[in-house]
């Protein structure tokens, strides 16, 4: 019970804008990491993949990893890196504001993200029975809001909100609710990855496997998946991918959905979870600690 109240104690006070804006990186990470994970976090000699993350968002900063979470600009770097052909093909925008947004242009299905974050997404199935209100709404508050502060996530600080319309994409199967594969990339080198799968059935399961496409004997927020999932057909060449990516980096994550027998990407992100989530069992915190080498000054 105390434990709950000091939880929410925190939750309120690192909530209000003039706290979180002066309160060191430091000091706000660890009085988040412990609202969590319920730990104290050790920056000074960080051994755990949740600690490791919490060290890079203070003192791993390079200014391309704002173009890297850039929904928009990061396009051109993957064109430049990999190549335009794993590019989701682009709808529409960008756009600044939401009624800048031309629906008359878009086709009948599409998906708008915001640039900035990670979580802005609107799905349009039909336009014409598209509820135009409820979409203003949520994109206007992910406009409002700087992804930076809750987690100091550092790479999203400076990314400038706008809105981009992607295609709407469907397998074969014409399903919509596609897997994404996501490589844990340690110093460019994928070391595991995991899946999504379920995600409209209000059960989410994510599974993780190794680099041999085993499935890996721990969790985090979400549990295992009891339905065996194939190997992509395109798993070595993703390999691939994601390593020319994450070249020269502690740890990013890099994602791709397989559609039709063709990759395409999804995104970077440095930060999974925020660096907040636990493990199950705690030990593999560790072990995923373990691969991130950390170059201090």
């Amino acid at each position: 019970m105390i434990k709950t109240r000091l939880k929410h104690y925190l939750a309120w006070f690192l909530n209000k804008p003039v706290i979180r804006s002066i309160t060191p990186a430091s000091w706000y990470l660890s009085i988040r990491y412990y609202e969590h994970l319920e730990k104290k976090l050790n920056l000074k000699n960080p051994v755990t993949f949740n600690e490791k993350l919490q060290w890079l968002k203070i003192y791993n900063h390079k200014p391309e990893y704002t173009i890297m979470v850039d929904k928009y600009a990061v396009r051109q770097y993957i064109s430049k890196t990999i190549g335009k052909e794993y590019l989701i093909p682009l709808a529409g925008g960008p756009w600044d504001k939401f009624d800048d947004i031309e629906f008359e242009q878009l086709p009948d299905q599409f998906v708008l993200k915001c640039t900035h974050d990670s979580a802005s997404v609107v799905i349009c199935k039909d336009k014409y029975n598209f509820d135009k209100e409820k979409a203003r709404q949520k994109i206007n508050a992910a406009l409002k809001y700087n992804f930076y502060w809750y987690g100091r996530e550092w790479p999203y600080k400076n990314v400038k909100p706008k809105i981009i319309a992607e295609k709407f994409m469907v397998d074969d199967c014409g399903d919509s609710d596609l897997k994404d594969y996501k490589f844990m990339c340690f110093n460019g080198v994928v070391k595991c990855s995991f899946v999504c799968t379920e995600r409209f059935s209000g059960n989410l399961r994510v599974t993780f496997f190794d680099r041999d496409w085993n499935v890996m004997p721990f969790s985090r927020t979400y549990q295992v998946s009891e339905k065996e999932i194939p190997k992509p057909a395109n798993y070595n060449q993703m390999l691939e991918l994601a390593e020319q990516l994450s070249r020269n980096i502690p740890f990013i994550r890099v994602d791709f959905y397989e559609i039709n027998g063709r990759i395409y990407f999804g995104e970077l992100t440095f930060f999974p979870g925020c660096g907040f989530e636990a493990f199950h069992p705690e030990s593999w915190d560790k072990k995923l600690g373990d691969w991130i080498i950390l170059k201090k000054q």
